[in-house]
């Protein structure tokens, strides 16, 4: 590997992810690139749709999957990042899909609970269910403790509605997902696919706490990564207090985090400036632009613009270790990529057509 992004020192036996390869003015492909998995990093991928963004999560996603003492999670909101536990080519890429994931009611702080439910906490209701958060660890206690206050009948309806409303989720249960689940020596797939933003926002909440606490307390050994794909959903809700955490305090327990959008202007400022590894695909949203070139660095004297990639897998990398800039391609994923979009050719070399008959041009081949 001629240089590993990441890296300040020489360190070739060191855990490194194999990324991808230099891209010269012309095109062409030039050395290896590596990305260091020694030491926890705060990575951002951003790329506009179709120039590979969530591939290049993928590609990350196996090479942590690879590497022993690393235990990497994903939160994948569109369903793209299962096909991870099918057959490889080369090494295997041992992976874990948990098709319904859940947390503990308790993963999630009482003004996270209202802030979820969409109630103010000074409100009647609110703050029944805040004090409901505070003194059980499961959604029927929770509302059990709601029925025996003496507020107002019309207060402990509605907070009891809202906590029906969060049980229907399906992604709490007392005994759901933490930490020493999620350490184990495969990538652990979360499809969130099914559900909408806000319980999505409480596993990635309940998920990222238990990460971050297990490596405080020293409660598990591997090095933890959180993969978020579509990270300004998560950034808008109530993940965003332990997502902000990890990117401010992660470093010092060795908790990584991995966002990628196709809107960086979307996403809070400490998400750009608190990333020591930014890799950044085709973006024409001057919107974005100017989100990424606000944090530029110092070290960085031609602009963003002036570097932009212009086909899907090419990149450029802002390395904060080294202070350095790379144009790249990044590499074939060795496991089936399931973020590509269906479309209507593919109907058509099918031999079907959107309405179930026969196309003229395929003859009487099976679809």
């Amino acid at each position: 590997m001629s240089f590993v992004i990441g890296r300040e020192a020489d360190g070739d036996a060191l855990p490194t992810a194999h990324l991808g390869t230099y891209r010269a003015r012309d095109g062409s492909h030039g050395a290896g690139l590596g990305l260091d998995l020694d030491g926890p990093h705060a990575v951002l991928v951003v790329g506009k749709r179709g120039y590979g963004k969530s591939y290049t999560v993928g590609v990350i996603a196996e090479e942590l999957a690879r590497t022993p003492a690393i235990a990497p999670t994903i939160v994948d909101p569109m369903g793209a990042f299962t096909p991870l536990e099918e057959a490889a080519d080369g090494a295997p890429v041992p992976a874990n899909v948990v098709d319904d994931p859940a947390v503990a009611p308790d993963a999630l702080d009482p003004r996270s609970w209202c802030a979820m439910l969409g109630l103010s906490p000074e409100s009647g209701a609110g703050s029944l269910v805040w004090g409901a958060a505070q003194a059980a660890s499961s959604l029927p206690a929770m509302r059990e403790h709601v029925a025996a206050t003496d507020a107002p009948g019309a207060d402990r309806r509605a907070a009891t509605n809202h906590l029906r409303l969060a049980e229907s989720w399906g992604v709490f249960d007392p005994g759901g997902l933490d930490a020493d689940s999620l350490a184990g020596p495969a990538v652990t797939v979360l499809d969130v696919s099914g559900v909408d933003a806000a319980p999505m926002n409480a596993v990635c909440r309940g998920v990222s706490e238990a990460l971050y606490r297990a490596r405080v307390d020293g409660r598990i050994d591997r090095l933890p990564w959180l993969l978020l794909d579509e990270a300004h959903t998560f950034f808008d809700g109530v993940a965003r207090p332990a997502l902000e955490g990890l990117l401010t305090r992660g470093r010092a327990p060795g908790v990584s985090l991995l966002t990628a959008t196709q809107r960086p202007s979307a996403v809070p400022a400490v998400s750009i400036s608190q990333s020591d590894v930014l890799l950044t695909h085709r973006l024409t949203a001057q919107a974005d632009v100017d989100a990424l070139g606000r944090a530029k660095p110092t070290y960085m004297t031609a602009s963003l613009d002036d570097r932009m990639p212009t086909s899907p897998g090419e990149v450029t990398i802002v390395d904060d270790a080294t202070e350095t800039i790379h144009a790249a391609q990044i590499r074939r994923r060795d496991t089936p990529h399931g973020g590509e979009s269906p479309s209507a050719s593919d109907l058509v070399f099918s031999g079907r057509r959107s309405d179930g008959s026969h196309d003229a041009a395929s003859g009487d081949r099976d679809p």
